[in-house]
């Protein structure tokens, strides 16, 4: 048998790809648009819980996208006191695959892309499902994927007020620290939950709980707004799905996929159910479901996080590296 080798892109690899907004959200959108055409493969994602001790477990995500001629698998830890540490809560590798011969076509930090494609699928649900001439917004959680969340809310809206809040002080503070370095504008720290999401066009959810809590009430959501609730564990009263007038998912299917998430309560009691969803991402993208039709609609997206998005964020990193000569070619056999 000829060698076979398969590209390594290393967290500096990825880092001197100086990807731009633009890209990553042009990326993730192209994965959910092949979704929405039906030219995907998703498997739920599995969970690993090594140890509960450990407050951490890790998640495999698997899928296919025809149009990229990819399939993937990512595994992604999950620790909420890797900070003690000095290290990312999430850290993950993203494998590529052939999916005609099985054969491998790269292996990448995923740790990035894992943040990337997280503010990628907040901030283009939001494209479809907030008002667009939202300006507020109340961003709960400091970790690794909220910056991006803020960084692409703001590329697609041009945001007027920025407040964050997160459980640790210090993170917050330098939350905001470097939202406004980078972003060029101020950034509101708030001391609790109400006074960072009340009134806000757009609010995120992006806490860090132990277990779940219900520390985001829903007499704070204003009318017209967009809620992206992604907790692991969920941060939201029960009667949040009420005020609704559109739910929608990144993918349904994901929605039973182990114990966690934000509605992880709502969809094992059947609040939420296939027929009350309104749709997923992706059929809103090719035009197959509407997005928001008017200001007055009050909106949430559920995003859990998709391998589709890893994939595609994936090979457009892998692109972008043979253009600059970045990566390493390792042999497989």
């Amino acid at each position: 048998m000829e060698p076979v080798w398969f590209t390594f892109l290393n967290g500096s690899d990825i880092e001197q790809l100086e990807l731009t907004d633009i890209e990553i959200l042009d990326a993730v959108e192209e994965g959910l648009r092949a979704q929405g055409l039906g030219e995907t493969v998703i498997e739920p994602r599995v969970h690993l819980v090594p140890d509960p001790a450990f407050k951490g477990h890790f998640n495999v995500l698997r899928g296919y996208i025809a149009p990229l001629a990819l399939a993937g698998v990512k595994i992604v830890g999950d620790y909420v006191d890797n900070y003690k540490q000095g290290l990312p809560s999430e850290m993950a590798l993203l494998n590529l695959f052939n999916p005609r011969s099985g054969m491998p076509v790269a292996v990448l930090d995923a740790t990035a892309i894992t943040e990337m494609r997280t503010g990628a699928l907040t901030a283009l649900g939001a494209r479809h499902l907030a008002r667009p001439d939202a300006k507020v917004l109340g961003h709960i959680g400091a970790r690794a994927t909220s910056y991006w969340n803020v960084r692409l809310l703001d590329r697609i809206f041009d945001l007027d007020e920025i407040r964050v809040h997160s459980r640790r002080p210090e993170s917050r503070e330098a939350f905001a620290e470097r939202l406004e370095r980078e972003l060029g504008k101020p950034v509101i720290v708030t001391e609790d939950w109400k006074s960072c999401v009340e009134r806000a066009d757009i609010v995120v959810e992006a806490s860090r709980l132990e277990s779940p809590q219900p520390l985001l009430k829903t007499e704070w959501i204003a009318p017209g707004s967009l809620v992206v609730p992604y907790g692991v564990h969920s941060a939201v009263e029960f009667d949040l799905t009420d005020i609704m007038d559109k739910i929608v998912m990144d993918d349904w299917g994901q929605a039973h996929a182990g114990p966690f998430g934000a509605l992880r309560r709502h969809v094992d009691s059947g609040k939420l159910n296939k027929d009350n969803l309104h749709g997923e991402l992706g059929e809103i993208v090719v035009g197959k479901k509407p997005g928001r039709e008017s200001a007055q609609e009050t909106n949430l997206f559920w995003h859990r996080g998709l391998s589709l998005s890893d994939i595609a964020l994936g090979a457009a990193m892998l692109r972008k590296a043979e253009e600059r000569g970045l990566g390493q070619k390792l042999r497989f056999s």
